[in-house]
C-alpha cells in the first residue's frame, strides 16, 4: 500500500512540475513571441484556465506528500519526503503571496483595459514563477530519491 502511495504521489508531483516547467520555458516564450495583443490574450486565458486547476493540484500534492511522510515515517527516505513537503509548502506560499495576486489581475486584462505596466507585471510573474519551478523541481527530486 505504501508503495502505491509513493508512486501516485511522485507521479502527481512530477506531472505538476512538467506543467509548470512547460509554462515557464515553452508556453510563455511562445506567447511573448506572438504579434500584437495575442500574447497578452494567451496569458490571460492561460491564467484563467490554470488558475482554476493548479490550486487543487498544489494542495493535493502537498496532502499526498504529508500522507506519505506519516505512513512512511519509520522507513528510509522519510527525511527526504518531509523536506519535499516543506518545499511544497514554500511553493504554495510563493503562489499565494507572489504569483496569484499578479495572475488574478492579468487574467482579467484585455487590450482595452490592461494597465500601462502590464509587461512589467508579467515579467515579475515570470521571475517568481522561475523560482517556484526551481522549488518544485527540488521537491520532486527529493521524492524520486526517496523512492530508491
Amino acid at each position: 500500500m505504501l508503495s502505491t502511495l509513493e508512486v501516485i504521489t511522485t507521479v502527481a508531483v512530477g506531472l505538476m512540475v512538467g506543467v509548470e516547467f512547460s509554462v515557464a520555458f515553452v508556453m510563455n516564450p511562445i506567447f511573448n513571441a506572438l504579434p500584437e495583443d495575442s500574447g497578452q490574450l494567451g496569458r490571460a486565458h492561460g491564467g484563467r484556465m490554470l488558475g482554476a486547476v493548479m490550486p487543487f493540484w498544489y494542495i493535493g500534492s502537498l496532502v499526498l506528500v504529508a500522507v506519505w511522510a506519516i505512513a512512511g515515517w519509520s522507513h528510509d527516505g522519510a527525511g527526504l519526503v518531509v523536506t519535499a513537503g516543506a518545499l511544497l509548502i514554500v511553493s504554495v506560499l510563493m503562489s499565494v503571496l507572489l504569483l496569484v495576486p499578479i495572475n488574478n489581475r492579468g487574467k482579467t486584462w484585455t487590450p482595452e483595459n490592461r494597465p500601462a505596466d502590464w509587461k512589467e507585471q508579467m515579467n515579475r510573474w515570470d521571475r517568481y514563477h522561475y523560482a517556484r519551478v526551481a522549488v518544485i523541481v527540488a521537491a520532486f527530486t527529493l521524492l524520486v530519491t526517496a523512492l530508491v
